[in-house]
């Protein structure tokens, strides 16, 4: 069928479940152009958003707008859309990260739009998970979902997920030496009174650990949050690993369609999930981050699932702030 002009209330529909997708620290580096007549959306990088010392290449950045990418396609397979996908379609403009046309037909991608429900399920969550292991057979439907977009999560055994845990440890002894690493952290956390668009809020820091060995980013720090409690974390962590092959921008926008694809049907399987991203921002700790017994070439995330509470709603840039409509 050919392309029909979508109205303004469909168009802010589709960025509105966009936009629900996770980012580094909840910055939503993410802007949305749609074009009428041609019914296509651009999705582009909001480098005010960017972080210099956490993430100075953008790949992270990538990731976020990417896994914002697959929650558009899944609205708009849930709308009877199909989507026409050009990843970076104007070689130089890089903030230009895609360009989807939107297409009626008859036959929707019914795969993707079954996962439309977990979009607003979907939350981090920074709380204990229950000992008790993944299934074989939902570890299979995870990886398989990575593959669909170009990307491959692993399941590490027990030394790789040891070595995991152990950089995680040693990335946060290297920040309490090196205070202006912290400064994107700083920017990014919301632990007081305002009113927040973005960024982590007191509400979402989950408990502070007394316990267990769940690679779990403490927010608030210092910090104190009122009424936050502590509680004791899983003492074998479930974790993840999500990569490529390669190490480009075009990998990175595939392997965050991949993480959001792998979040959404965790989501739909009764699994709490959480994004453990911190040893991945140094660039040493990273290379080591792979099993060199893998074909997987880069790591690009360390996903920790398991069975517990799912995490909190985090807020959202109004639509408007990140919609314009040509």
């Amino acid at each position: 069928m050919p392309a029909q002009p979508l109205d303004t209330v469909n168009v802010r529909s589709l960025v509105t479940a966009a936009t629900a997708a996770p980012s580094l620290h909840n910055a939503q580096p993410w802007r949305f152009r749609h074009h009428h007549e041609s019914g296509t959306l651009e999705l582009r990088a909001d480098l005010a958003r960017a972080m210099p010392h956490t993430d100075p290449d953008n790949r992270a950045l990538h990731l976020g707008c990417a896994a914002a990418l697959f929650n558009l396609r899944v609205a708009a397979a849930d709308s009877g859309l199909l989507t026409d996908t050009v990843l970076f379609p104007d070689p130089a403009d890089r903030e230009l990260l895609a360009a989807v046309r939107l297409v009626g037909t008859d036959r929707p991608d019914g795969d993707l739009a079954r996962l439309f429900p977990a979009i607003a399920r979907r939350h981090t969550s920074r709380h204990p998970f229950q000992d008790r292991p993944v299934p074989v057979a939902v570890q299979e439907l995870l990886s398989e979902a990575a593959r669909r977009e170009g990307a491959a999560l692993v399941f590490p055994g027990e030394w790789h997920v040891e070595a995991l845990l152990e950089h995680v440890r040693d990335v946060e002894g290297r920040d309490s030496m090196e205070p202006e690493r912290s400064e994107d952290l700083r920017r990014w956390t919301r632990t007081g009174d305002e009113v927040a668009v973005d960024g982590i809020p007191a509400s979402a820091v989950g408990p502070r650990k007394e316990g267990g060995r769940a690679p779990v980013r403490d927010f608030a720090g210092r910090r104190a949050v009122p009424g936050r409690p502590a509680a004791v974390f899983e003492a074998t962590p479930h974790l993840a690993v999500l990569g490529t092959s390669q190490d480009r921008p075009q990998d990175w926008l595939r392997a965050g369609q991949a993480l959001e694809r792998v979040l959404l049907l965790a989501t739909l399987n009764g699994l709490a999930t959480s994004l453990t991203s911190h040893s991945l921002e140094r660039e040493d700790l990273r290379e080591l981050a792979r099993d060199p017994r893998s074909a997987l070439g880069f790591v690009h995330m360390v996903l920790r699932l398991g069975y517990g509470p799912a995490g909190t709603t985090t807020p959202r840039r109004p639509v408007d702030e990140v919609l314009e409509i040509g």
